[in-house]
């Protein structure tokens, strides 16, 4: 096969520019294609100087917010809160709202943690729904994986340059490195699009989910010996990282240690 040239990769982009079709794009058993114009909204926010985490959570369960609170293991006054929803105006008309009442307002918003990203598909997804909806609620309300470390992560352009079979390469071993560990029961995660939805100009938004801290920030060491991280990643982080202490769905509230 041919390398492909300037010409025909505009030519390309042109024929797709000419037939947008922004809905996520997978296959089912057959190998046919098939698509799904839904997709979910995650963003996490953290706050300081919350002296009473009891009074966000009855505030969280009064409202039944798809959300999940954590305790910030770096900050003893530290919360940081996930919210997810299909149409972001839930996050502008439910969950913003919160913090403007009374009982909650001497929270103080740490603006540097905020990140925005919405759930997307690489192709050959058979199950769509699952993947872009059920998935993700499913793996951040999961009880038995309270703790998360949540991040941000820019790529260098040079990646976008690189042909598409070594892009592919390069996502295969980073992404056999998640799949071993969550194989092994230590992890989940959770893969966000960032683009175009944060200050910094995220690429991604990645939550790795565990019952223990430790093998979380394994995983984390593991995939800095790739070569996407190693070679394309511009920036990473800040890192937030938490316990669950209470979750929607089930209303599930995991206690501190007394």
């Amino acid at each position: 096969m041919k390398p492909a040239t300037p010409e025909t990769r505009q030519a390309t982009d042109a024929q797709s520019l000419a037939n947008i079709d922004i809905s996520e794009k997978g296959r089912d058993e057959q190998g046919n294609s098939i698509n799904l114009d839904r997709r979910l909204f995650m963003q996490f926010m953290a706050f300081g100087n919350c002296h009473d985490p009891e009074a966000v959570i009855a505030k969280l369960t009064a409202t039944s917010a798809k959300a999940v609170l954590y305790q910030d293991i770096n900050d003893p006054l530290g919360i940081g809160l996930l919210s997810y929803c299909e149409d972001p105006a839930y996050l502008v008309n439910e969950i913003q709202p919160l913090f403007l009442l009374a009982e909650l307002r001497d929270l103080k918003i740490k603006p540097e943690y905020t990140m925005l990203g919405r759930t997307y598909s690489i192709g050959y997804e058979s199950d769509l729904e699952d993947v872009l909806i059920e998935r993700p609620v499913r793996r951040v309300l999961d009880p038995t994986t309270p703790w998360a470390v949540w991040y941000p992560v820019r790529r260098k352009g040079a990646f976008e340059r690189q042909p598409k079979e070594e892009q592919r390469k390069m996502l295969m071993e980073h992404g056999g490195i998640g799949f071993a560990y969550g194989k092994a029961g230590y992890a989940v995660d959770i893969r966000l699009s960032g683009h175009g939805l944060n200050k910094d100009d995220h690429d991604f938004i990645i939550g790795l989910l565990g019952k223990e801290l430790f093998p979380l920030s394994a995983l984390v060491q593991h995939m800095r010996r790739t070569r996407q991280t190693s070679e394309y990643i511009e920036g990473m982080g800040p890192f937030f990282i938490g316990r669950a202490i209470w979750q929607a769905g089930e209303q599930l509230k995991v206690v501190i240690d007394e």
